[in-house]
């Protein structure tokens, strides 16, 4: 079969193209650049000098494609906007559903593939004509909960070469290869910010109101410098540590008034931080909406986080609600809810719209 897999550099990518390339097939490494920086910041040109040294090594053809456009109007603009509303939105889940699995995909079939390839750390299973997504088998390095939103279309056309291998494994292959990127650090963060500061990036594209940061007795205990720049529950950088008058527990972000520009804020009353349920909208069913109205089953908030217990009942075709069985820390609007079954099937994700206490 002639597979193209997405190779971006890391260790990852270059080990899936290797164990195909091992097992036959005809493989051709293809990468895509989705941001581009007039000062140097972004690691692309570093990037593909790493994919051009392995591609060398293990013997396959490469290729580069520019997907910076269809990445800002995909992805980057949806960003943006969500910060605009006050929302803490993840950019990576539909950096995969609208260019990895979009724009790529078509690339790849335009070069012939019979499949597309991804370093990701995830599981695809075939039963009865659908295709389902599971967690891998390292679940330590998982990476399904990103791939939420995929259709079955995406899924029928992907291997996930690393659906089995632990990390360690992965390493221990591209040593003995002597890949130039074989210790390369994984990846982290958003891939447009990279390692620069987040408040400074932002403000390139988003105005600044500072505004007044008042605690739950409507009491003004300092100033923000825009909202955009706090996320739910968050305790570093608010700069009202040593004011008086205090308790002398750490401060946190409780939540946001947009219409006023207040940042709320609340010290050491952590329980006021939590929730019973969630509402969240655009649901992504893998492979398809269940015909019950309500089940049960394990659930993420955050990439991470432990399976936690709930109960979905599903509102609309794109709507769910979900109860938590233990009360849940900070869930933050604009992230994604993420259902499992006790297996790791994944049966999809939505957008975190809102929570609620009982």
């Amino acid at each position: 079969m002639k597979i193209v897999v997405g190779i971006s550099g890391g260790v990852d990518s270059s080990v899936a193209a290797y164990l195909l390339k091992q097992k036959g097939h005809e493989v051709i490494g293809l990468f895509m650049v989705n941001w581009e920086e007039k000062d140097g910041t972004c690691t692309a040109e570093e990037d593909f000098e790493d994919v051009k040294r392995v591609c060398n090594k293990i013997g396959i053809p490469y290729f580069s494609v520019n997907y910076a456009k269809e990445y800002y109007d995909r992805v980057f603009t949806y960003f943006l906007d969500e910060y605009k509303k006050g929302r803490t939105p993840n950019p990576d889940v539909l950096c995969n559903r609208e260019v990895k699995f979009g724009p790529f995909l078509e690339q790849a079939k335009k070069l012939g593939a019979d499949f597309i390839a991804t370093g990701h750390y995830a599981k695809k299973i075939e039963k009865d004509g659908k295709f389902y997504l599971a967690k891998a088998d390292d679940l330590n390095k998982d990476q399904s909960y990103f791939l939420n939103q995929l259709s079955q279309e995406q899924l029928a056309s992907v291997i996930f070469p690393l659906e089995n291998i632990e990390k360690p494994e992965v390493r221990k292959i591209a040593n003995e290869l002597e890949l130039s990127n074989a210790n390369k650090k994984d990846s982290t963060g958003i891939c447009f910010i990279g390692e620069r500061n987040f408040r400074n990036f932002l403000k390139e594209f988003l105005p600044a109101q500072p505004g007044d940061i008042v605690d739950t007795t409507g009491r003004i205990v300092g100033r923000h410098e825009g909202l955009m720049y706090y996320t739910l529950g968050q305790r570093r950088g608010l700069n009202i540590g040593g004011m008086k008058g205090g308790n002398g527990e750490r401060w946190f972000v409780l939540n946001k008034d947009l219409e006023n520009n207040i940042l709320l804020v609340s010290q050491g009353e952590d329980d006021l931080l939590f929730s019973d349920g969630l509402f969240a909208t655009d649901f992504n069913w893998i492979p398809e909406k269940p015909e019950i109205k309500g089940f049960d089953c394990l659930a993420k908030f955050r990439y991470r986080q432990p399976d936690q217990k709930v109960h979905v009942t599903i509102l609309g075709e794109r709507e769910i609600k979900v109860d938590f069985v233990e009360k849940q820390r900070a869930i933050t609007p604009g992230q994604f809810v993420v259902l499992y079954d006790e297996n790791g099937i994944c049966y999809g994700g939505g957008i975190i719209d809102k929570s609620y206490k009982k």
